[in-house]
């Protein structure tokens, strides 16, 4: 006997991808269509007086953009997969020229991306590889977002991460195309995006942020695209981080904790602190953005304790940089000297900055002050296990913040005349609150930097040193 025709709930239950109430059929007929759209037969829609398709058609453009929202779903990722969209979308790349299209499609792969079987996929096709970091070099600001997206997923996979490495070290035009962004464009969303990809580079590779540290001195020489700046001018890597965190800094704190972080990347190797410090401003424009950020934005006097919580892996990285410019400025004066057998004064712009001190020990100062809250919260009730997993992270980079600022407060207070001294007095950056701070967090291990500092402070208030000494016995001078 014949079987009974399947009912509608049947029919549409075979035609769901997956464990998902969207239709297999819509989306190859959406996957044909856009086959069509790119087909050398395919009369384009929208042309442009140079015959260049410059916009798609509005229910193509409603159609595709749903496949892009349905793309987040494995099992629809999957079956986009399975019906080899990627070479289909590599193929939008190689022909269409509607930056709209481009963008969908790119968007639509990173979705998929998302998953590690398809992630793994995408990543093994050396073609398709290529072909992405090429859109790298397109001049529209959405390419651009979706395609540094899709290359940040990639990048975040473990299993992937080194077949994108090494294919980025092996295409100059990447650095390029990077640097034109970070240096020219004024999306903050896009410069933020990019400049995660830039941090998670350099932290997986050493070599190539090295390649790229060094790359400034020659041109390189990368595929051509269409649609790319026809001449790029000689990038140097610190300026163009500079630019983009200038861009971001105002609209979004945590882009300007990303650039940041590139910058102390860079100062863990020595051709690193060398680009920063022997730019042709010999690091001023570098000291002058990491100076302003410490004492005009960052942990304000009138800002609450918890903002140094909510800051401190930015305030880590800020003052990461300036402790190792201090440092190698430092070191060539001294090499100065040596050389000239004439002790120098420190000329440096920044060496002896009072402002920057005290913002240092209010750094410390708010510390000191989140710690208390810390220990009275922890008396008024138990923490669960996930909460002190939480609260001991969180004192950790504490910890890291408080050792670099140490290293670099001891290292200036070091430096100071009776000169400076008077002046911090003066503008009220030191006084016994603010020094007592200072020695409290610094002994005993900077013991030689605070006994150098209260020497000279002995010098221009007698009275402030012998205060501080009487709180901290062990600095009394022997005799």
């Amino acid at each position: 006997n014949p079987s009974p025709p399947s009912s509608e709930a049947e029919e549409e239950e075979s035609d769901a991808v997956g464990n998902t109430v969207y239709s297999k059929h819509w989306l190859f007929s959406i996957l044909t269509r856009l086959i069509e759209v790119i087909s050398p037969e395919k009369t384009e829609p929208t042309v442009s007086p140079e015959g260049i398709q410059t916009e798609l058609d509005e229910e193509m453009e409603n159609d595709i953009c749903k496949v892009w929202d349905m793309s987040m779903d494995e099992d629809v990722a999957l079956f986009l997969q399975e019906f080899n969209a990627p070479d289909i979308f590599m193929g939008v790349f190689a022909k269409s020229k509607c930056p709209r299209l481009t963008e969908i499609c790119v968007g639509i792969l990173g979705n998929m991306a998302c998953f590690q079987d398809i992630c793994m996929s995408i990543s093994k096709d050396e073609n398709l590889g290529q072909v992405l970091l090429q859109r790298l070099c397109d001049s529209d600001s959405p390419t651009l977002l979706e395609t540094s997206r899709l290359l940040l997923t990639c990048l975040s996979q473990p299993e992937v991460a080194n077949v994108w490495v090494e294919r980025i070290r092996e295409n100059p035009s990447v650095y390029d195309c990077v640097c034109f962004i970070m240096s020219s464009s004024t999306n903050v969303e896009l410069l933020v995006k990019v400049g995660e990809v830039v941090d998670k580079l350099f932290d997986l590779d050493e070599e190539l942020m090295l390649n790229w540290i060094k790359n400034g001195a020659c041109r390189s020489v990368g595929p051509s695209v269409d649609d790319s700046p026809e001449e790029l001018p000689d990038f140097k890597i610190v300026p163009c981080i500079l630019e983009a965190a200038k861009q971001v800094r105002s609209d979004n704190p945590e882009g300007l904790d990303v650039y940041m972080h590139i910058l102390q990347l860079l100062t863990t190797v020595d051709e690193g602190i060398q680009a920063i410090v022997q730019t042709p401003d010999g690091g001023k424009e570098t000291w002058s953005l990491l100076y302003d950020l410490i004492c005009h934005e960052l942990c304000q006097p009138d800002d609450p304790l918890i903002i140094v919580q909510e800051q401190k892996t930015v305030l880590a990285s800020i003052l990461s940089v300036l402790s190792a410019m201090f440092a190698s400025q430092t070191e060539q004066e001294y090499t100065k000297m040596r050389k000239s057998n004439v002790k120098l004064p420190f000329s440096c712009y920044f060496i002896l900055d009072m402002p920057l001190i005290g913002s240092l020990i209010r750094i410390l100062q708010y510390m000191e002050g989140c710690g208390k809250r810390s220990v009275d919260n922890s008396k008024e009730s138990e923490q669960e296990e996930t909460g002190r997993a939480d609260i001991n992270e969180e004192d950790f980079h504490l910890k890291i913040l408080k050792d670099i600022c140490c290293e670099l407060l001891s290292n200036m207070l070091q430096e100071l005349t009776k000169e400076n001294t008077l002046e911090g007095l003066h503008q009220g950056h030191l006084n016994e609150e603010t020094c007592s701070c200072a020695f409290q967090n610094l002994l005993p291990l900077y013991f030689a930097s605070v006994e150098s500092f209260l020497e000279v402070l002995r010098e221009a208030d007698q009275t402030l040193a012998d205060n501080l000494e009487k709180r901290f016995p062990s600095l009394k001078v022997h005799t």
